[in-house]
């Protein structure tokens, strides 16, 4: 490769990890698995190696990760939160030791073995015992302020117990969700229509990064810890007596750690996790080894992303072959018809598997898979089945191509092409009906204690319910027409269904399920609009112009918000008393709307909205010609600019709070 070749090849490599890390750590939705990255990440380091003079600073190689996204506070890492270089070779972990002996001058050198938990890297600073803040790592130096999500969480304790407290600790570890209950979130979310989280960490990176923290103690996630940042007052010999430390104080431990006396010892422990991984209740994608003596911490340093005193071993996947018996199709709340595959059991990374998604008929195009194929199937984060290529050569010419249903699988009614998907487009399909109101009784949406699937399969069948709003016309002798729903059942259920009416807006827009409006883009949309009859009447540029929404999801909900259907369906809702308005609070603030921008000094922006929202004032997301007063902290983003083009009133933090208490004193 010629110099020029390789400058053209480091920065298409740059390019490409950067809008992965970007998808995976600000968004959530990685587009690639982990191998394939770390396949462009090795290529990127080696090349790098190769050609030293095209090293930049803000090279993927030379940072940890992405920035924060935008709608938490930010917090500052006084010891940065590094990354670890990985490993996946044992040559690679030989190397290792070779590099740490020769560096301290040792012949042998003790070594600590953990499982690499596969979840969320979060931080929590204690002072004098209490848990002041959590933050999550970000980019290694700036991470999110997620402080209310993980006091949510109960193996993460707000006050440190028995004795040996310092004054000050910040515990570093990994936020999780056990694999047991990865798989209940996803059952619930595919029986509300909802998309499947890929993997455990993206499920817990999701829950951790919730706005709302109710949603985020639903979601039964772990904490274990791992290491520790800023400390005063006290002092860890070993890595293990610091985790010994951390269990006295309270934390839940991994009990399969162990103390290694040479680097021989770690290799046995890779080997037989390696091979025993799927008896772990914990999601895992490797084993991290660390150098024991903290003093040898200090000698060995870091580098600019990772520290030189420990190494990561990556699991290898694993993959096996199955034949595929048949396709059924699957059709969700929004239309769309999915075609799963129905598989010859196999057992794989410990669970068995019978059936695995193939996403869309794009898929099945690109892999050429069909009824009776021998398919190569893996576990994707060691949970979702994945279909990831073809036997060919084991092709025996009786295998049948996967034609897409020319009608709905369920009610027989027509489908159309939207991309690569192919819906239903009979808004009356019973499997349609039956997922839209399995996601209106949602928790995040209206909550209806008691309205489940099996309930609402029978409302269906039975004909009692046609759209969401005849769920508010039955009677308790309607639903005592239910199998198995006994008198006392029946009531409390009518009673549950009515008391969802006084739910707000902003829930009752996002139970429309219209798409691409989830619970966030709910409560953006409410808080701008203020009403149904508003939004109803919105334009393209008035919904590109809200923060947050671009024109794809911004065409979205304008086909959606035309539909007839839609219409009517509101109309009925209105009618039968759901709240379609955002509700005013009386006080000195009613009719002024705010906007924050950039970090405030004497509260988080979400204690400065509520209160405002407790004197009555409104606080919107995005800056718009509305919008009374723009205040300004630290940093501020793009939104000053806004706001100084459309010459709104801007004020800084100090003149708000003079403003909020001149008004609360009257």
């Amino acid at each position: 490769m010629t110099r020029e070749e390789a400058k053209k090849r480091i920065e298409r490599l740059r390019e490409l990890i950067e809008y992965h890390n970007y998808r995976y750590y600000v968004l959530d939705s990685p587009e690639i698995s982990d191998e394939e990255y770390d396949k462009l990440y090795r290529e990127l380091v080696t090349l790098e190696k190769q050609f030293p003079e095209f090293i930049t600073p803000h090279s993927p190689s030379q940072r940890v990760g992405a920035p924060p996204a935008k709608e938490f506070a930010t917090v500052t890492h006084e010891v940065p939160m590094l990354s670890l270089d990985n490993a996946f070779t044992e040559d690679e972990i030989r190397a290792f030791d070779q590099r740490v002996r020769s560096a301290l001058n040792q012949q042998h050198v003790e070594y600590f073995c953990e499982h690499k938990l596969d979840g969320l890297a979060v931080s929590l600073l204690y002072e004098n015992g209490l848990f002041v803040r959590g933050s999550t790592r970000g980019n290694g130096y700036v991470g999110e302020d997620v402080t209310a999500n993980l006091k949510t969480i109960k193996t993460i304790p707000l006050r440190l117990k028995g004795e040996n407290i310092p004054p000050v600790v910040e515990i570093r570890g990994e936020a999780f969700m056990m694999l047991r209950d990865f798989e209940a979130l996803n059952e619930q979310r595919q029986a509300l229509g909802q998309p499947l989280f890929a993997n455990p960490r993206n499920a817990a990176a999701g829950s951790i990064r919730q706005l709302d923290s109710s949603i985020t103690a639903q979601r039964k996630l772990y904490f274990m810890p791992y290491g520790f940042g800023l400390v005063q007052g006290i002092n860890f010999e070993t890595q293990e007596r610091f985790l010994k430390q951390c269990q006295e104080w309270g934390f839940r431990m991994n009990e399969h750690n162990i103390k290694a006396s040479s680097i021989e010892e770690a290799l046995e422990f890779i080997r037989y996790w390696t091979e025993h991984r799927v008896e772990l209740s914990f999601p895992a994608d490797g084993v991290v080894i660390k150098v024991n003596n903290l003093r040898y911490w200090d000698i060995l340093g870091t580098t600019a992303h990772a520290p030189r005193y420990a190494i990561a071993y990556k699991f290898p996947a694993e993959e096996k072959e199955t034949r595929l018996k048949d396709v059924v199709f699957q059709v969700g709340r929004t239309g769309i018809i999915t075609p799963v595959a129905m598989l010859e059991p196999v057992v794989l990374d410990g669970a068995t598997v019978s059936r695995a998604t193939l996403h869309n008929f794009d898929i099945v195009r690109q892999l050429d898979v069909r009824k009776g194929d021998v398919v190569k199937l893996k576990r994707a984060g060691m949970v979702i089945p994945e279909i990831i290529g073809v036997a060919a050569e084991k092709r025996t010419g009786k295998e049948e191509q996967i034609e897409p249903p020319i009608t709905c699988p369920v009610c027989g009614g027509p489908t159309e092409w939207d991309g690569a998907y192919l819906k239903c487009v009979n808004i009356a399909c019973p499997a349609q009906l039956k997922g839209h109101l399995l996601h209106w009784a949602s928790r995040d949406a209206m909550d209806i204690d008691g309205l489940g699937e099996s309930i609402i399969d029978n409302l269906v069948d039975m004909r009692l319910v046609k759209n969401i709003a005849d769920l508010y016309k039955l009677s308790v002798q309607d639903l005592l027409s239910l199998p198995r729903l006994a008198q006392r059942s029946a009531t409390k259920l009518y009673e549950n269904i009515q008391r969802s009416k006084d739910r707000p807006f902003f829930r009752v827009l996002y139970g429309l399920g219209i798409p691409r409006v989830g619970l966030k883009t709910a409560q953006t949309l409410a808080e701008h609009f203020g009403s149904i009859d508003a939004l109803l009447n919105t334009t393209m540029d008035e919904l590109t112009s809200i923060e947050g929404i671009g024109t794809d999801t911004a065409e979205t909900i304008l086909k959606a918000l035309q539909s007839p259907q839609v219409h009517e369906l509101i109309d009925q809702l209105k009618t039968l008393g759901l709240k379609m308005e955002q509700e005013s609070v009386e006080g000195p603030l009613k009719g002024l709307t705010f906007v924050f921008t950039g970090t405030l000094r004497s509260m988080s922006r979400g204690d400065a909205a509520k209160l405002v929202q407790s004197l009555g004032g409104k606080v919107a997301s995005s800056v718009s010609k509305n919008v009374d007063y723009v205040v300004v902290g630290e940093d501020p983003g793009s939104k000053l600019d806004k706001a100084q083009k459309l010459g709104l009133t801007i004020i800084d933090e100090e003149t708000f709070l003079k403003k909020v208490k001149r008004e609360h004193n009257g």
